[in-house]
């Protein structure tokens, strides 16, 4: 099984780019970020032709999420108040739509969009730390139910020095601060592996260029797209990669997709086993 992560910014502006590469690389999930439309307008049958069910959670020109699935979309979860129903700050967080997850082949399927933060002295920055907290309480009853998880998405935080173009003058700053990144460490603690990481140890993969920077041009970017895994899927997984030349197209999203492969249902490789005995 391929899953896939894309913060498209923009569904609709880049709809024909999207298009493209589901038709080149054809992955079984496909996961957007900022889709930036609200649901009544998401290019539904566009996808639909390719084969595609949708589950989708949009506003109007900010945010929105949604899961694109060759195989069957089950059990679908929009917001932290979809698990954490007695939880006082659960809908409250999940007003911006920036979670939803579904069932697929039995796996847990959660696609994030993390808040930036704007800046550590902003207000946004708070909310950001909020809601990394929100998402860690949900965490802890999703673990509860025993599904397989891939949690991925744009998490808007570089987890570590190789994961910034420049750590020395970057870290410390929005999106590579000790809180957010402590932030994260606590949510994934012992649960959940970063799928790049087993696979690719160095420094100088990114994920994301800034516009405003020109950081494309000169490869300044940063690697703040994760896939994460829990351990039954770790042990599937066979490659994960960065898709960095879809950033060089014509008008692309600042961000580039990532990919994981997986060898699932795992019971396929016994089955075939006992079928050659």
């Amino acid at each position: 099984m391929r899953i896939a992560t894309w913060n498209v910014n923009s569904v609709r502006t880049r709809l024909e780019q999207v298009l493209a590469w589901l038709g080149q690389e054809q992955p079984d999930v496909l996961c957007l970020q900022e889709t930036k439309v609200v649901d009544e307008l998401f290019p539904r049958a566009a996808f639909e032709s390719l084969g595609y069910q949708l589950a989708i959670s949009g506003q109007k020109a900010y945010n929105g999420v949604a899961i694109l699935s060759r195989l069957p979309l089950e059990d679908v979860r929009i917001g932290f108040d979809a698990l954490l129903v007695d939880d006082p700050d659960a809908l409250e967080l999940s007003s911006q739509k920036r979670v939803i997850s579904a069932l697929v082949e039995g796996i847990r399927v959660l696609n994030l969009y993390v808040p930036n933060g704007n800046s550590l002295n902003s207000e946004k920055y708070d909310y950001k730390l909020a809601w990394l907290a929100g998402l860690r309480r949900y965490l802890e009853l999703q673990q509860l139910q025993g599904d397989p998880l891939c949690m991925l998405g744009d998490f808007n935080i570089g987890p570590e020095a190789r994961d910034l173009h420049d750590p020395d003058r970057l870290t410390g700053k929005i999106m590579a601060s000790q809180p957010e990144r402590q932030a994260l460490a606590e949510l994934l603690d012992e649960r959940l592996q970063d799928a790049f990481r087993l696979f690719e140890p160095d420094a100088g993969h990114w994920s994301w260029w800034d516009y405003r920077s020109g950081g494309w041009e000169v490869d300044r970017g940063w690697r703040i797209d994760h896939i994460y895994l829990s351990e039954e899927l770790v042990a599937c997984a066979t490659g994960c990669v960065i898709h960095k030349a879809t950033r060089g197209q014509l008008q692309p999203s600042d961000h580039a997709p990532v990919v994981v492969n997986l060898a699932w249902p795992p019971c396929l490789e016994e089955d075939d086993q006992e079928l050659g005995e």
